[in-house]
């Protein structure tokens, strides 16, 4: 298992790829923007959806959306126009129509700041809801979605088989101060270097100059 002077170096590294990368996931917030409103939306409509999709529909969304009220005045039909082609459109269009009346009657009409209360609105479960919390109330909490599991796995930082087994092993491996960031720094890699499938491991920041802190490429020396 990795050690803990080896996640502070895996994470100062990846901090330089993410400042670099020019990957999808790093213009996203400043794209989509920061308040809990934008980053609460920003985060259902990213689901099964590129980064790149995302925040257009999100600019276009911005445009006639600033407040949740906003959204109870639309239909459902035009909010669909408005984020298509995000994936699952329809879907989404009827979680955010529905969004402001359970900020009402749940909330009085705030965005919630812990990740079980967010997991109490439409549209919202355990992957949407930390990466909200951490994002957006800086709590800390680690959002593990696709690129989190696979690179964490291939890094030696966890060996789990499903999202929550590494979120849960994530948290103990990883110092509660790295949580926060965890998610876009992985993504970004995820995005440029370590692919699902011909990761370009040569390449790979945490492998040149004789750094070696991937399990991955240890383990075939």
């Amino acid at each position: 298992m990795t050690r803990s002077t080896d996640i502070k170096k895996i994470i100062s590294v990846l901090r330089r790829h993410y400042k670099k990368s020019r990957a999808p996931v790093t213009g996203l917030s400043r794209r989509c923007g920061n308040t809990p409103f934008q980053t609460l939306v920003a985060a259902i409509l990213s689901s099964r959806t590129l980064d790149q999709t995302t925040a257009a529909a999100c600019l276009n969304l911005s445009r006639a959306a600033r407040v949740p009220a906003d959204l109870q005045r639309m239909s459902a039909a035009r909010i669909a126009k408005l984020i298509y082609p995000v994936g699952f459109y329809r879907v989404k269009a009827r979680q955010l129509k529905a969004l402001p009346e359970t900020l009402n009657r749940l909330f009085g009409g705030r965005i919630p700041d812990t990740a079980a209360e967010l997991m109490l609105l439409p549209g919202v479960g355990r992957k949407i809801a930390n990466l909200v919390a951490a994002r957006a109330f800086g709590r800390n909490e680690i959002c593990v979605d696709v690129h989190v599991h696979r690179i964490s796995n291939r890094l030696g930082l966890v060996r789990t088989k499903d999202p929550l087994a590494t979120e849960n092993a994530l948290k103990s491996a990883v110092p509660a101060r790295y949580w926060r960031n965890l998610n876009h720094l992985l993504v970004a890699l995820g995005q440029t270097i370590c692919r699902p499938t011909a990761p370009q491991c040569a390449k790979c920041p945490l492998n040149r100059r004789g750094a070696r802190l991937c399990r991955r490429i240890i383990s075939r020396a």
